[in-house]
């Protein structure tokens, strides 16, 4: 083997005259009479090289791309400069090389667009392209970046088990089968949320993990069935201590390795003003257009659908587009839009030429003025008023919202970073499929222990909690809360969960056993590693930031999983495969 003495995109003009030992794949190769070019590739980039053939070194021309080949030669100066490469002022006359293993014809096209499937069924081809080496070294570097802010707040990285027990109140679990125990399941993590916890109890005082976390999830577009989550967790804390070292981390590791800088602190926000203003718990803020609320400042007599409206106690609702007066073919698109989030209809008001229209003016006793003043609409905006439910009229709204500013490009700024914390969660939300109420976070969240006394019987979903997440531009990158560190408050969660005292002690008996024992206030947070290297590195898809990433079926076309495991195995393990 030729020893590497450097990479193929570090070298520049000033190398010229030096001896220089290359190692990597052939990209590309060109033959002209008595000289080959060749294209070599290693993950710093390219470097053309220089064959002059004779009789030693003629089988060079029988390689081609792909093949994996080591050099020895002379850095020299280009007659022709190519502007595209860094090493483009240089390259390498070669005198001796070393074929290491030839590859077969490539079954991809680099000249082509390449479906992702295909490039996810070739992905050890699709690593060898600078895109993709860039991501994975920025995921690497971010990382250390990571661990270097920790270590210096004295945290102490743990790892957690990933064979555990399987337990409610989550998504759904991926089990693994024992073979001693038959008849009895392992878990793998969803998170390690009570690990961390019983760590607390433990003494450890702050603990950090980079996690390995999976959820057997339904078909969505942007989920992985397996993903990593920058895990922490403190002892003898308050919410302002985790959201001060969260904003000091972030500011740390996004300057590392954006060099941009983060201002801090971050706005807060609770979420019940997020739901109202921006229909959603993630707000993107790069852009205005909050939700108007109109039902008690607008005359809506005439009008019988909002009169009613009012009567009812619901809601009248609306946004307001600047600058943009829309087609009636644009406002009939998104009346449809609405309608898949629940909404009856759209109505609309539009001011050109310092007139008013709308689709209901006619109907109204003060033809919309008092809907013109309050949205303070000037020559070419658009209002977009959505009424009924509460809960409908936010979340249409906040759709259509994030709709308009993808459809009229509203963010000035796409470097911009508009970073938010939600506080204030609700513990509960009442799930209409289950009938029942759900933990909003996760059942381990402290609730506000007035509201609980209040609410208990009453509203369960009044009950606020001490969680949080921290939103970036309109993505969720971390959530966490204080912790329930009391173990009779604890137990009252999931009564309120309808959680059995028999289940409880199934599923949770080893936790709330250690809750007994001095347990210390504590809280933490998680972090969504593959979101925050897609925001930093922007890509549109999650599995380009994964090495080796799952459909969005959970399979993986490079190996064919999951796939069948064989009677023998089966027959070790107890059990019967079930046919639909």
């Amino acid at each position: 083997m030729i020893e590497r003495t450097d990479y193929c995109g570090n070298l520049r003009k000033s190398d010229c005259k030096r001896d220089v030992q290359l190692n990597g794949w052939i990209k590309k190769i060109r033959s002209f009479g008595k000289l080959l070019f060749v294209d070599l590739w290693d993950h710093s980039g390219l470097c053309q090289l220089v064959f002059e053939i004779t009789d030693k070194n003629e089988k060079i021309a029988d390689c081609i791309v792909g093949d994996c080949i080591g050099v020895h030669g002379k850095v020299v100066e280009r007659k022709e400069i190519n502007k595209n490469l860094n090493t483009g002022e240089i390259e390498v006359a070669v005198s001796d090389y070393v074929v290491y293993s030839n590859s077969s014809p490539m079954p991809i096209d680099r000249s082509k667009k390449l479906s992702e499937d295909i490039r996810l069924k070739y992905r050890y081809l699709d690593l060898r392209t600078d895109k993709m080496q860039k991501i994975l070294r920025v995921r690497h570097n971010y990382l250390k970046a990571i661990r270097e802010f920790l270590n210096k707040e004295k945290f102490v990285e743990v790892e957690t088990p990933i064979l555990s027990k399987s337990t409610p109140e989550g998504a759904r679990d991926y089990v693994v089968p024992s073979r001693i125990n038959k008849g009895n399941f392992y878990a793998l993590p969803q998170s390690p949320q009570l690990y961390k916890q019983l760590l607390m109890i433990g003494g450890m005082d702050k603990y950090y993990q980079i996690a390995r976390c999976f959820r057997d999830e339904d078909f969505r577009a942007n989920r992985q069935a397996e993903f990593s989550q920058i895990d922490i967790e403190m002892s003898f804390i308050k919410e302002k201590d985790i959201i001060d070292l969260t904003e000091r981390m972030i500011k740390y590791s996004f300057e590392k390795i954006l060099d941009i800088d983060i201002q801090i602190p971050f706005q807060r926000m609770e979420y019940s003003k997020a739901i109202s203003k921006y229909g959603t718990d993630k707000p993107d803020l790069r852009f205005g257009m909050e939700i108007k609320d109109l039902t008690d400042k607008i005359e809506v007599e005439g009008f019988k659908i909002l009169e009613n409206i009012k009567k009812d106690g619901k809601k009248i609702k609306a946004i307001k587009l600047k600058d943009e007066p829309l087609s009636r073919k644009n406002i009939d698109l998104y009346t449809e839009y609405v309608k898949d989030f629940g909404a009856k209809g759209l109505i609309w008001f539009i001011k050109e030429n310092d007139n008013l229209r709308s689709s209901i003016s006619k109907f109204l006793n003060d033809k919309g003025e008092s809907i013109e003043k309050q949205m303070k609409m000037e020559n070419d905006d658009t209002v977009l008023i959505i009424a009924g439910d509460e809960n409908v009229t936010n979340e249409s709204l906040g759709k259509l919202r994030l709709k308009l500013r993808d459809d009229f490009n509203l963010i000035d700024n796409n470097s911009s970073m508009e970073f938010v914390w939600i506080t204030h969660f609700p513990m509960f939300e009442y799930s209409e499929k289950e009938k029942r109420y759900k933990a909003n976070h996760h059942p381990f969240t402290m609730p506000y222990k007035e509201d609980i006394k209040k609410y208990k019987d009453s509203n369960p979903s009044k009950i606020r909690s001490y969680g949080y997440d921290i939103v970036l531009n309109g993505e969720e990158i971390g959530g966490g809360s204080i912790r329930n560190h009391i173990n009779s408050l604890q137990k009252e969660v999931f009564d309120i969960l309808e959680i059995s005292p028999e289940e409880q002690e199934e599923k949770f008996g080893f936790f709330l056993k250690a809750l007994q024992y001095g347990t210390p206030p504590h809280g933490g947070i998680a972090f969504g590693l593959e979101r925050i290297i897609q925001i930093l590195t922007d890509r549109k898809s999650i599995r380009d930031v994964i090495a080796f990433p799952k459909t969005t079926n959970a399979s993986c076309l490079m190996t064919d999983s999951p796939g069948k495991i064989t009677k023998k195995q089966l027959n070790e393990l107890g059990i019967i495969i079930k046919r639909d």
